[in-house]
């Protein structure tokens, strides 16, 4: 019996003294950045902040199917804003927190120019892209791709990442020559990796638009609250500046 009670009372002890915690889904593009957010974050709130980072799709799927997350970065718009539309979130808790930018690299610095490759002429046998059907940077490689009327000339050629993060690795990995990868990837090269590159000018794909939403699950959990208001400060913006990104807030916290 005092065993038991023992027991219970630990139980009871470690609930109340027990930290709060956030879960956060967030797109793979977003990796660097969001660490060094949750870096930032003050420590006078002793939140437990634990991240999750895979292919946007997969998340909506699995937010969808009840995964417990409060908070879903998005490498796109469309995702946050259906579940807004089918009920799991609010519409007032919906916003854009950065705009990407779609880079072709390649770790050999003689394979491309700093302009538009003359594909016809381009000597590789492997090129690295995100799922266009889950990660919306894949979906901007997808679309720059049909624009260009390539798609018989890269037929073969193609491997697909499940996300961003695994495109990437194909790359650095040289099981690929070159690949399209997000600019916040490129900009974590040291500069003797960065090999040769081709930023993709944004008029050939739709705008890679992020949003951020916090969920109904989120809208129960304090410390999830003040997280997503911190994402939206002007500290914030600048780090998400910093990586690569625009955002709608300027670095003195103008909108």
């Amino acid at each position: 019996m005092k065993w038991t009670l023992l027991f219970f009372l630990t139980m009871i002890s470690a609930s109340i003294f027990a930290k709060p915690t956030v879960h956060i889904a967030v797109a793979s593009n977003f990796i660097h950045p969001m660490k060094d957010i949750v870096a930032q974050w003050p420590k006078s709130q002793d939140v437990d902040v634990r991240l999750s980072f895979g292919a946007s799709g997969k998340f909506f799927a699995q937010i969808k199917n009840g995964a417990p997350f409060d908070i879903f970065l998005s490498a796109d718009s469309d995702k946050p804003a259906r579940l807004v539309a089918e009920g799991y979130a609010k519409a007032d808790q919906l916003f854009t927190y950065g705009i990407g930018q779609l880079v072709l690299w390649s770790a050999d610095a003689s394979l491309l120019g700093t302009t538009e490759p003359e594909w016809t002429s381009l000597t590789f046998s492997r090129l690295a892209m995100a799922n266009p059907r889950t990660a919306p940077y894949g979906q901007a490689a997808q679309q720059y791709i049909n624009s260009k009327q390539l798609a018989r000339l890269l037929s073969g050629k193609i491997v697909t990442g499940e996300n961003i993060a695994q495109t990437f690795a194909f790359v650095k990995s040289a099981n690929a020559q070159l690949g399209f990868i997000a600019l916040s990837q490129f900009m974590q090269l040291a500069i003797d990796q960065r090999g040769s590159h081709w930023f993709v000018p944004p008029h050939l794909h739709l705008p890679i638009q992020q949003d951020s939403v916090l969920l109904n699950r989120g809208l129960n959990n304090q410390a999830a609250i003040y997280f997503f208001a911190y994402l939206q400060s002007a500290e914030v913006a600048s780090i998400i500046q910093s990586y690569g990104y625009q955002t709608f807030r300027g670095k003195d916290g103008t909108q």
